[in-house]
């Protein structure tokens, strides 16, 4: 539990653009802390278990999104709550890269670099 006050990557904005990277980030932390399980159904978790993760994810959310959800005292509930309201990016951001991916051509940039970097931001 050493060093929860520090942000370990970019809280989830508001305004939902870093969702997606924000859910892959925080399952890999919780992972690691061993702690995914209290996000999880079906959870058998210790109120210390759940405590710990719910700093880590109100630590790792917007301040209006922590006011939102100020009386939410179980992770589950709470990641539930932001999944239901961001979880249709989804359905925005595929369309989305796979259009993208269909107007890719590598004759349209001057560097391969500059193909890679674009090639890369579409498969995420």
């Amino acid at each position: 539990m050493a060093n929860i006050e520090n942000q370990k990557f970019i809280a989830l904005d508001i305004s939902r653009k870093n969702y997606l990277s924000w859910v892959l980030d925080v399952k890999l932390h919780l992972s690691a802390k061993k702690l995914r399980h209290t996000i999880d159904e079906d959870n058998a978790a210790s109120n210390e278990e759940r405590a710990t993760a719910l700093i880590f994810l109100r630590h790792h959310i917007d301040d209006g999104l922590k006011y939102e959800y100020l009386t939410v005292e179980n992770p589950l509930e709470l990641w539930q709550n932001l999944n239901d309201r961001f979880e249709h990016l989804k359905a925005v951001v595929l369309p989305k890269a796979l259009n993208d991916w269909s107007q890719l051509r590598f004759r349209d940039f001057k560097t391969v670099s500059e193909y890679n970097s674009t090639l890369f931001k579409i498969v995420s």
